[in-house]
């Protein structure tokens, strides 16, 4: 069957002409899409999904002829506004050469944060046929009244990258915008492109919206990679730094040389100006380029540019980069440090070989020794075709109270239609009416506070069950809408242009001082002036710079990735000895050595700590540090949302029951509590009143007294309108928006003011008061208080995780054992030496109680054999061993070595 029989033959001629066959997802794509219902395609990169899509609804429009009018019909929706352009540059050819063949012409449109006014206003006079947009701009276009209109006419959206929206509050705030323009332009077609995903039904919901079928197309298969894991010459350590990493550098260079384009993927944005600035000292400086979300535009797209002319060798890359974007043939991704996602491993390799076809040729490599074993995992799951389960957000209200008031700022909508539509959205099907009547009320009422009531956004008409937005709500709604938090970064400028070539760490930026250099974009920069939220900057080339800061959470390993580095714990602990396990590990992407070094290091862990912590056992680890005060770590690689939950649970019994502060830090494999010199862990603490039953209270209680909620709140009621972002055209400072967002909060939360003050009491010695006044406090039932608890508890930490490994726990089905060391385990160093983003309290990096501890004799001795040869030991041995030719030599030698005492000396 010809599978492009059934288009016009001027689409089917391009199409053959140009690309010759359809590939599956092309094919599968078309006759699912061509019955007229919502569709959703799952295909690798490089599988043409896209084209599928645009070519059904460019033979739409085709088809029309010259019945076609100025009208938008098809909306693409993509979450990168990189992406959005591409897309509008790739639809040129095949539009011009279609309009040869059939004399109509298409036209589009690009509408993101970046279009000029003038550009934006004549869309809205000639509107074009297919208009290409993030979320954003969308939503933005469904709350003004020219967009509204432009949009009543469309026939089909396309949701490109739609795994990448699903899993978060984008993706909520998106399913609201479809529900309203769905009420603007009466039933349209929705066509979801994915990458693979699981389950792939969830993401189909969520594409179509309750009550709605789907079609599911999923064409994903076993796929062949080239890959391998790459670790130094030197050892790995618990963090890898100096020799290590330069030979680490050398290699990347290395394997640059011997490709025409390579990618360098890493973790954070620090670390790719970090990377950046050492390949540029080996490779030169015009052959690096850094990509990341801080960056200018123009600067991105100048290196994406380069990048897809061959003109590039090496672009190092953050998230940034991993999305479908047109930057031509890539040879070799390598990736520093694995990342906490088998998607995202997928996703990047994804970029080298991007076409029908190819074959993803990619490098890990492991930075340190539990990057080792996660990166071991993460290739075997890669390999063996698993995926990370995919969760679509239930109903965030704070999206939902934006989106009312957007909805409110067209005009009077009765609320009983409105709940109707917004719980069409797949995020808000189970949304009761008493939370939506709540949400609304918020929006009424506003906030009380002592400057008067504030954030009352819309007027409610009780009689006719309206709700109209109020003066000024509608400019609110479009300037401070969307769901990205204000990151508070300072904007780069350079003087004399005034061009900004990206943005730093507003902590990072106040303590810089003229003359300072930094890096930005693989760039040297000489600081002449910091103030009013901009630091404004010189070129400075050659000189040694600063690499900036940007402070964020650490991201989570996902569940089934945690799940495999049990399983291979478990594995190597089960070996009969090292060799056998390293033999067993070898293979043709993990070398002898590299094996070598990861069961020597597990054995030796496991062998401290007299089991294997593997998901069914895990370990308390109880020494005292170099100040005689005790460290705890708990062994238990379930991943950090869940010890983070159990960290912080018992941070904060602790710190109630001795009215002290505990300092606290959690990593994917565990968690570390530093006790202050007054405090003693018993072996029963490491649960304390923790059960199955008492845990969500105390986690939400524990909530209350960190960072994660006052910082989850700012974005809530930012979210919600209630703190603008954006006053008289102009980005209000981060620190008003803090201020603006802490009055709030004590306004609907006044006893967490009060508890926090007890908190300092106990800290300056009123531990009694504070220990019989410092119980549960009650949480208000507010909108915002409840989502804040919900992101906390759902979001940064699973707490129904945390729950079920409770009641595991007391049902006898995993194993909790304790063991007290004079000095820490192997494996207890990932978490000692843990990075900010881990820290679960305000203690500054200098006051760590952590900086106190040393390393001891069997850390020592599994650096020394995972990373010597005994040929090299007999060598070097042989090298320096004394010559005891004469008993007078061996007398010298055993008195220096305090064998003998110079009295027994002969």
């Amino acid at each position: 069957m010809d599978d492009l029989a059934a288009f016009h033959p001027g689409v089917a001629g391009w199409f053959r002409d140009r690309l010759g066959q359809p590939s599956p997802a092309q094919a599968q794509g078309w006759a699912a899409i061509r019955t007229g219902g919502h569709a959703l395609i799952c295909a690798p990169t490089g599988a043409g999904k896209t084209l599928a899509a645009f070519l059904s609804a460019i033979d739409a429009l085709v088809r029309e002829g010259d019945a076609l009018r100025d009208e938008t019909r098809v909306v693409y929706v993509s979450p990168l506004k990189a992406l959005g352009r591409d897309i509008e540059k790739n639809l040129a050819e095949p539009l011009a050469a279609i309009a040869a063949a059939s004399g109509l012409r298409i036209t589009t449109a690009l509408r993101t944060g970046d279009t000029s006014a003038a550009d934006r206003a004549r869309m809205l006079r000639h509107p074009p046929h297919i208009l290409v947009t993030t979320p954003e701009g969308l939503y933005a276009l469904v709350t003004g009244e020219g967009g509204r209109r432009m949009l009543s006419t469309v026939r089909s959206v396309i949701v490109d990258e739609i795994h990448a929206l699903a899993p978060d509050r984008r993706g909520a705030h998106l399913a609201l915008t479809l529900e309203r323009l769905e009420r603007i332009a009466g039933p349209f077609q929705r066509i979801g492109l994915s990458a693979t995903v699981r389950p792939a039904d969830r993401v189909a919901r969520f594409l179509a919206g309750a009550g709605r079928t789907c079609a599911i197309v999923d064409v994903t298969r076993p796929r062949s990679f080239d890959l391998s894991i790459e670790v130094p010459g030197s050892p790995l350590l618990a963090v890898t730094e100096g020799e290590a990493m330069e030979e680490i550098y050398d290699r990347i260079a290395e394997l640059v040389r011997a490709h025409r384009t390579t990618i360098v993927f890493v973790n954070s944005r620090r670390q790719c100006e970090r990377v950046a600035h050492n390949l540029s000292q080996r490779l030169g400086a015009d052959q690096v380029a850094a990509h990341h979300g801080s960056l200018a535009a123009p600067l991105r797209l100048h290196a994406e540019s380069r990048l897809k002319a061959g003109t590039l060798p090496c672009m190092v890359a953050t998230a940034s980069l991993e999305l479908g974007l047109d930057i031509g043939e890539v040879d070799l991704v390598l990736q520093l440090g694995p990342p906490k996602r088998i998607a995202t491993f997928l996703q990047r390799i994804g970029r080298s070989n991007h076409h029908a076809g190819g074959v993803p040729k990619a490098r890990l490599f492991a930075l340190t020794r539990d990057e080792l074993v996660e990166s071991v995992a993460l290739m075997r799951a890669t390999l063996r075709g698993d995926l990370d389960a995919l969760a679509v957000p239930d109903g965030p209200l704070d999206v939902l109270a934006q989106q009312i008031v957007a909805e409110a700022a067209a005009g009077a909508v009765a609320l009983d239609d409105l709940f109707a539509t917004l719980t069409r959205a797949a995020p808000y099907a189970s949304l009761t009416r008493a939370r939506f009547d709540a949400v609304v009320d918020m929006l009424a009422q506003g906030f009380p506070t002592e400057r008067g009531r504030r954030g009352i956004l819309i007027g409610l008409d009780h009689g006719q069950g309206t709700a109209i937005a109020r003066k000024g709500a509608k400019l609110l709604a479009i300037a401070s809408g969307g769901t990205i938090p204000d990151s508070g970064d300072y904007k780069v400028r350079l003087d004399p242009d005034g061009v900004v070539v990206g943005a730093i760490a507003e902590d990072f930026a106040i303590h810089q001082m003229p003359g300072h250099v930094l890096q930005l974009g693989s760039n040297t920069w000489r600081v002449r002036q910091v103030g009013n939220g901009e630091v404004r900057v010189e070129g400075a080339p050659g000189e040694a710079p600063y690499m900036p800061v940007w402070f964020g959470e650490s991201p989570a390993r996902s569940d089934e990735l945690s799940a495999e580095v049990q399983r291979l714990r478990a594995e190597v602990a089960a070996a009969p000895d090292t060799e056998t396990a390293a033999a067993a590990l070898t293979c043709d992407w993990l070398d002898p050595s590299a094996a070598r070094q990861l069961a020597t290091y597990l054995r030796a862990g496991a062998e401290a700590l007299g089991t294997m912590p593997d998901g069914r056992t895990l370990v308390t680890e109880r020494f005292t540090d170099l100040a005689g005060t005790e460290q705890v770590v708990v062994h238990a690689p379930l991943g950090q949302r869940i010890t983070r939950a159990w960290a912080l649970a018992l941070r904060h019994v602790l710190g109630v029951r001795h009215g002290v502060e505990i300092q606290a830090a959690a990593t994917d494999d565990g968690f570390l509590l530093s006790l202050p010199g007054t405090v003693r862990f018993a072996p029963g603490d490491t649960l304390g009143p923790l059960t199955a039953a008492t845990a969500a209270d105390l986690v939400a209680q524990a909530v209350l007294d960190v960072p994660m909620f006052a910082i989850r709140w700012r974005w809530a009621t930012a979210r919600a309108l209630m703190v603008p972002r954006m006053r008289g055209g102009k980005r209000v400072p981060p620190h008003i928006q803090r201020t603006d967002a802490d009055e709030l909060l004590l306004s609907t939360f006044p006893s967490l003011r009060v508890g926090q003050s007890l908190r300092i009491e106990a800290k300056m010695g009123g531990a009694t008061a504070a220990r019989a006044t410092l119980g549960a406090q009650a949480i208000p039932d507010h909108p915002l208080i409840a989502q804040t608890l919900t992101d906390c508890l759902h979001e940064a930490m699973d707490l129904p995780g945390f729950i079920d490994l409770l009641a595991l726990i007391e049902a006898g089905q995993v194993a909790l054992r304790h063991v007290d060391r004079l000095t820490p385990s192997p494996l207890a160093f990932s978490v000692i030496t843990a990075k900010p983003p881990a820290f679960l309290d305000n203690g500054a990096l200098m006051d760590r109680r952590a900086r106190n501890v040393a390393p001891g004799p069997r850390h020592l001795e599994v650096q020394r054999d995972a990373a010597l040869h005994p040929e090299a030991i007999a060598k070097i041995s042989a090298e320096v061993a004394p010559d005891l030719t004469s008993a007078d030599d061996l007398a010298q030698h055993l008195t220096l070595a305090g064998v003998l005492s110079a009295q027994d000396a002969p």
